[in-house]
């Protein structure tokens, strides 16, 4: 520890040494978190076919940012702790409509998706549940269970932790790339189509960053996972984005903007009157 002169210099450059690290410390935390979700999605999605689960009920893949929570939280359990429980959990009571808001923006991204898909000239492509190969009960309870997998690592991990050092926007959209970018074999599909995937990550990573901003513990996770689960249900049962058709899936990412650029505006409108600052994202200490 350096020594602080008469002019109080050495405090200050004290302080100055500890942002640094602690913004250091932010980065390389996020980036063991991104560098395990990759790798563990890999090895458990070649791991699948052995396993005899089937992919339309659930992809193995989508538990590698949940093993990568467990791998940074070896060496960070406090750090990890505090971003899952959330600073402000406290603060989701006074919320109580932004979960079915959340909610029935998935429902709304389904609609406008189907909706474009058949303006542009395409076909609606509903998928009866009870075609599926699969009790649709067992489909819908797998995919929230599945979702979950990657919602405690995207949204409950390392967004939160992003925010510490971002604002909602920029750690939304951080994360959305990251995450549409996880889904590495997209981008073996036709360049459009990849691009309205990305599109469809980010514009929902900043509808669920903005809806959930100042949520945590529990209530985060299980809105999270639920608005994923309810996207993948309403595309399964009403869009075959996953044939690789490039139409459907820019809809689906336009649709997602579009939701997303709603929400924006609607939480700009709610902050527009108030004259108070917004409060700097809060620093974690500890390990």
């Amino acid at each position: 520890m350096r020594r602080a002169d008469g002019n109080g210099n050495g405090n200050g450059n004290e302080n100055g040494n500890g942002d640094r690290a602690g913004r250091a410390g932010v980065w390389a935390v996020a980036g063991v978190f991104t560098a395990v979700a990759f790798l563990a999605a890999g090895a458990l999605g070649a791991a699948q076919p052995g396993t005899g689960i089937p992919e339309e009920v659930v992809q193995l893949t989508q538990f590698g940012p949940a093993l990568a929570v467990g791998a940074v939280a070896v060496f960070r359990l406090r750090r990890t702790r505090a971003l899952l429980r959330g600073a402000a959990e406290t603060a989701a009571g006074s919320r109580p409509l932004a979960g079915a808001l959340l909610l029935g923006a998935a429902g709304l991204i389904v609609a406008l998706s189907v909706l474009g898909s058949c303006a542009a000239g395409g076909e609606a492509d509903f998928t009866p549940p009870g075609s599926l190969h699969h009790s649709f009960v067992l489909i819908a309870v797998a995919q929230l269970v599945g979702a979950c997998g990657e919602e405690v690592g995207w949204r409950c991990f390392l967004q939160p932790l992003l925010r510490t050092r971002l604002g909602t926007l920029a750690s939304s959209v951080t994360v959305g790339v990251l995450w549409g970018a996880w889904h590495v074999p997209v981008f073996a599909q036709a360049p459009a189509y990849a691009a309205g995937f990305l599109v469809a990550t980010t514009a929902m990573s900043v509808l669920l960053g903005i809806a959930l901003d100042g949520t945590g513990g529990w209530r985060r996770l299980l809105l999270a996972g639920g608005f994923h689960a309810l996207v993948n249900l309403g595309l399964l049962l009403f869009l075959d984005e996953e044939s690789g058709a490039v139409r459907p899936m820019l809809c689906f990412g336009l649709s997602c903007l579009v939701v997303a650029v709603l929400a924006a505006a609607l939480r700009r409108g709610r902050r527009a009157p108030g004259p108070a600052a917004v409060p700097a994202p809060a620093t974690l200490h500890g390990t």
